[in-house]
């Protein structure tokens, strides 16, 4: 018998400056926060939502991508844990426009390569953590 699972509810990442991580996010991404912690929040309000750690968390369509702002070393996918994360975009074109955002933005990144079934783009985000977008090819 095994559990049976459609799909991923939530990634977290955790990160070592929050405003340097949102910003990047928002701007590379801009997807809608789902939850953070308003400002000027009162006390019950900040007790409700201490599971942010003073992080945010977007809605990824019907999944959730958070970033909870603990660290305090650096990324290193060779390590015990996440190697990268892949976002899926609906073909080789978003990656063409994805070229330009970043570019527009100043984040280096990698070109675009052709593995077969479908295509990737590698980029990094403030803490080096290693970030894809994906198409499939038609």
């Amino acid at each position: 018998m095994t559990i049976s699972t459609s799909s991923y509810a939530h990634v977290r990442l955790t990160v070592t400056d929050i405003a340097a991580s949102k910003a990047f996010y928002d701007a590379v991404f801009g997807w809608p926060v789902a939850f953070e912690i308003p400002d000027g929040a009162d006390e019950e309000t900040r007790k409700q939502l201490d599971f942010l750690y003073d992080g945010v968390i977007y809605q990824l369509g019907s999944s959730l991508f958070g970033l909870r702002p603990v660290a305090d070393d650096s990324f290193n996918e060779n390590r015990v844990g996440l190697d990268h994360v892949s976002f899926a975009v609906s073909g080789r074109g978003e990656l063409d426009n994805a070229v330009a955002v970043l570019d527009g933005l100043g984040i280096e990144h990698g070109e675009i390569k052709d593995i077969g079934a479908g295509y990737i783009l590698e980029f990094r985000d403030p803490d080096n953590i290693a970030l894809e977008l994906s198409a499939l090819k038609a």
